[in-house]
């Protein structure tokens, strides 16, 4: 009788593990860490390219996300792709790099990527994990025929969402690297940092809302740059 209790109770407690591992695996399936989803709509409602028309597809986080919304008039009547997903770390943007850059097949990919690695929105990372993030996209950019142009990453003196990760001697570091990998490969190094700065590894107080996000003049500055980046031939 012991013997029978105890498998009874040792079957109970299989059957409860069970129903509670079946719904936390179909969380996990559901979860869509990347964000796929997020421009599926809009790159079927994009099209085939139009003849002579030379797109150009930008990469990033909440600094590329705000660009269309802060500065629209950069996006508006030319063929600029906005593919920015606020909080993505490079992880999450290699994973979708696919389907929102090369399937759009744009003559250029602008990336600019980095900093909420830094911030550790997905955990502790190295730098040179995330330079080789940067890497992968920018070599299958390069596969899939585009020109290939990487961005440097924003001035941020600290982070006020996780303060103390030091971004201020980070970013900089990042930059040396991403700028040393570009050179090596022959792809576009594009110097956001040095204009942007405000000589203590900060952003300009005029450029920002919160010293990481960009004002509209923060992004009018970036686009100067940018236009004179793709009007270069690159």
């Amino acid at each position: 009788m012991f013997r029978t209790s105890t498998i009874m109770k040792s079957l109970l407690f299989s059957f409860l593990l069970i129903a509670l591992l079946i719904p936390m695996e179909s969380t996990l399936q559901a979860q869509d860490w990347a964000n796929l989803k997020r421009f599926e709509a809009a790159s079927a409602e994009l099209g085939p390219l139009k003849e002579g028309e030379h797109r150009v597809v930008f990469m990033g986080d909440s600094i590329t996300e705000g660009w269309s919304e802060l500065f629209p008039e950069f996006f508006e009547g030319k063929p600029h792709v906005n593919r920015g997903i606020s909080g993505q770390t490079t992880g999450q943007m290699l994973i979708r790099f696919r389907q929102d850059v090369i399937e759009l097949r744009p003559q250029t990919v602008v990336i600019l990527a980095g900093t909420n690695d830094i911030a550790q929105n997905q955990g502790p990372t190295t730098l040179q994990a995330i330079v080789n993030n940067i890497a992968s996209m920018a070599e299958l950019g390069y596969a899939n025929g585009m020109n290939v142009i990487i961005g440097s990453v924003l001035p941020a003196f600290d982070y006020p969402w996780r303060p103390g990760l030091e971004p201020n001697t980070k970013i900089p570091m990042l930059n040396a690297m991403l700028m040393d990998y570009a050179g090596s490969r022959g792809f576009m190094y594009l110097d956001y940092f040095s204009a942007m700065t405000d000589g203590n590894n900060g952003l300009q107080e005029d450029l920002t809302t919160d010293g990481v996000h960009l004002t509209p003049q923060g992004y009018e500055m970036m686009s100067a740059i940018v236009t004179a980046a793709l009007s270069s031939g690159q």
